[in-house]
């Protein structure tokens, strides 16, 4: 053998030795400067305990319909459908009819309780009224109000109704056994205009035997929605529990009507530590509701108090001091930065109602209002502001009379 091929040998099976040692000897994971100590990361762990978000299940447990836990008669049933022959013919002519009242029911028994507990959910509905805990709905509820022309409005999970629609009483059904005892409440977490960490109780019924909501005790008597001027949408939340046996709610009747909002601050929090022995959430639904004309009335007339108007406080715009000769500014707009705003409006207010009939309503607008012809010698500012008016635009038809 060659010296060449001897040495070529002997680098190879050197490599190969030096390769063997290493994945015999490979490091795993970071190497200590770098990688985190035991102290260190037991304290990772302990504050990763502390911010972990925990619920607590407080409602009757559901199981969830599969294909493997499907009920007996369903699967009967389906399987009558299969082969049917009437169904076929029905199906192929295009005649076949679904009755979608059952097939609600039947997705309520199955689905419904987990997509009302998402939307809940989703509006913060468990955050707001339990913090920590939450319910899977088990009992569907069927709430409507009565409208003019023999009309309905349902309440379902989080649809919009306005505080006209919602001035009485809705109807409230549920199926249950006539020899339970039950409690309805409807609370919302927002507007209350005294306690922001209060809620408003609406109505409170408890000791409802079944679904006969008439023969329960009404603690507290409906009051319409009430969401202010300004502050958005308010969420009206329906809940009913489950009575193990009557209850004494005497401490929380009020007089009929309750037309004083202190009296209805509410907390289902504290209301439900106090009965958890004897209660159990299993029916919600909710429904939005925001500012109408109708309110205006109500609180001047019912409740006896302004109406509450929310706005944002804008900061007073700077002015500078005033000069001899201003320069690209209108003369009248420049007189008005240095004046009160409310004498301002006042100004505008008295001249639009000094061309308003109180009955016939404002002069009306003329045909062709550029036809008429200016005097020559009228300031530019005062032509413009003529101008605006006979438009009809500007600040003296935007004034609203309160």
């Amino acid at each position: 053998m060659s010296t060449k091929l001897f040495r070529c040998l002997t680098n190879k099976l050197l490599i190969l030795k030096v390769q063997h040692v290493r994945h015999a000897h490979r490091v795993r994971g970071k190497p200590p400067g770098i990688a985190k100590s035991l102290k260190e990361r037991l304290a990772e762990l302990s504050q990763g305990d502390s911010t972990v978000d925990f619920k607590i299940d407080i409602g009757f447990p559901v199981e969830k319909i599969t294909r493997r836990n499907v009920p007996s008669s369903w699967i009967k049933k389906i399987s009558a459908n299969k082969h049917s022959s009437e169904l076929e013919r029905f199906s192929r002519t295009k005649t076949l009819m679904v009755d979608l009242q059952k097939a609600r029911k039947d997705w309520l028994l199955a689905d419904g309780p987990f997509h009302i507990h998402r939307i809940a959910e989703h509006y913060s509905i468990y955050k707001d009224l339990y913090g920590d805990a939450y319910f899977m709905p088990t009992i569907p509820l069927n709430i409507s109000y009565n409208l003019e022309n023999d009309k309905l409005i349902n309440v379902y999970n989080g649809n919009v109704i306005k505080p006209n629609e919602a001035s009485k009483a809705p109807q409230v059904t549920y199926n249950v056994k006539d020899e339970s005892l039950w409690t309805l409440l409807m609370t919302t977490p927002d507007c209350n205009l005294t306690s922001s960490c209060n809620e408003y109780c609406h109505w409170f019924i408890g000791n409802i035997p079944g679904n006969c909501l008439n023969e329960g005790e009404e603690l507290v008597d409906y009051l319409r929605p009430i969401a202010p001027y300004g502050i958005g949408y308010c969420r009206y939340i329906f809940v009913l529990y489950k009575q193990e046996c009557p209850i004494d709610f005497s401490g929380y009747k009020r007089t009929k009507p309750c037309l004083t909002l202190e009296e209805r601050n509410w907390k289902t929090l504290d209301f439900y530590k106090k009965h958890q022995d004897q209660l159990t959430p299993a029916g919600l639904a909710f429904f939005q509701s925001d500012w109408d004309s109708s309110l205006k009335d109500f609180y001047y007339s019912t409740l006896n108090m302004k109406v509450p108007v929310f706005r944002y406080d804008f900061p007073k715009p700077y002015v500078k001091k005033q000069a001899w000769f201003p320069l690209k500014k209108a003369f009248n707009k420049y007189l008005d930065r240095y004046r009160d705003p409310k004498q301002i409006n006042k100004e505008f207010l008295l001249k639009k109602l000094k061309k308003t009939h109180p009955f016939n309503g404002p002069e009306p607008s003329l045909k062709y209002p550029m036809a008429h012809r200016l005097p020559w010698d009228m300031p530019s500012w005062l032509k413009f502001e003529t101008i605006k008016e006979r438009l009809r635009y500007g600040r003296i038809n935007d004034i609203e009379e309160y």
